[in-house]
């Protein structure tokens, strides 16, 4: 098992992974809730180490806690893996690595559902999923008899020490990552200048802040949706302060003094907004607005809207990373100084 599932060499690894991977994986961050598709995988399947591919979880035990995060009530194996003592962040838990490549996954609480009362709370980015149809053709097929009869998924437990922390009591789970939600005309150009930022770690470009459900962009690109072009930023803050990635960089990205406009691109969907993901981030981005407009740096108004974040719509996969599919293609965003 350990030879078959070896940990590659740093520099190998680094390339394999994701900058987020990395970050989760290699240096022990928590991504922020809410951010993996993982968390609401439904279907039968093994969740195994994103780094080695060494098998850990089974969505037989997998049960929703109401925290954002990937949640199980035990290992696939009772040696998949490894706990030890976590004071970081001023608060005494166990976290929870893989035995063989020793990645960092998340933490393990005593408040989860029957059967066995624990709640491993465990980061989407440090995981891949092998659907159970699946197992065989990827090298899995010792765990097949593990969803041949699969029984009961375990019950929902919301009411946990991440989700619903006791009064005055801090959340048993932190992100240390932060997420941001931010627009400014089409969304291409963005995500390229966004994705290069030291401190980003990973882009997504998507659809919010309409009206409609499950938005297209054969919809959105009407206008009449309410929905804005947006990128999806998930960034280190103790690299890039939110504060910092506003002012050197979104508001020089694009132009915030033009309603509903990005130089030919004309329409609600390339409006300049920031959908705030916490009030701290609402109040920051004020600040910063009221700062650019003073600095006479723009001969307009700023007109970028701050409104709170709501439901993210991933666009089609041929828009995501489409300047690095398509290097030349059309941008009407550059970096002004």
């Amino acid at each position: 098992m350990t030879g078959r599932f070896a940990k590659p060499a740093a520099d190998v690894l680094r390339k394999q992974l994701s900058p987020l991977q990395w970050k989760v994986t290699q240096e022990d961050a928590t991504e922020p809730p809410h951010s993996s598709p993982l968390n609401k995988e439904k279907r039968a399947g093994l969740f195994v180490d994103v780094a080695t591919g060494e098998p850990l979880f089974a969505s037989t035990d997998k049960f929703e806690s109401g925290t954002g995060w990937p949640s199980f009530t035990r290992p696939v194996r009772s040696d998949a893996v490894k706990t030890k003592s976590d004071r970081s962040l001023y608060m005494a838990r166990t976290e929870v690595r893989s035995t063989t490549g020793d990645s960092h996954l998340g933490h393990v609480f005593d408040d989860g559902p029957e059967p066995t009362g624990l709640r491993y709370c465990i980061n989407g980015a440090s995981l891949r999923f092998v659907p159970a149809t699946e197992l065989k053709e990827a090298g899995y097929a010792d765990y097949e008899a593990v969803f041949a009869n699969p029984g009961a998924l375990p019950a929902a437990a919301t009411d946990n020490s991440c989700a619903v922390p006791p009064p005055g009591a801090a959340p048993g789970c932190a992100a240390t990552l932060e997420v941001a939600v931010l627009a400014g005309g089409c969304f291409w150009g963005m995500e390229d200048l966004l994705r290069a930022i030291p401190g980003v770690l990973e882009t997504e470009v998507g659809y919010t802040g309409g009206t409609s459900t499950n938005p297209a962009y054969t919809d959105v690109k009407t206008g009449r949706t309410g929905h804005a072009e947006a990128v999806k930023v998930v960034f280190d803050p103790a690299v890039l302060r939110f504060e910092i990635l506003l002012e050197d960089w979104f508001f020089r990205m694009h132009d915030p003094t033009t309603k509903n406009q990005q130089g030919n691109d004309i329409g609600s969907q390339y409006r300049s907004a920031i959908f705030a993901t916490t009030p701290a981030q609402a109040e920051t981005a004020r600040t910063v607005i009221a700062r650019v407009d003073q600095s006479g740096k723009w001969k307009r108004p700023v007109v970028t809207e701050v409104v709170t974040a709501g439901p993210f719509t991933p666009a089609e996969t041929y828009h995501q990373d489409y300047l690095v599919k398509n290097p030349g293609g059309y941008t009407c965003h550059w970096l002004r100084d």
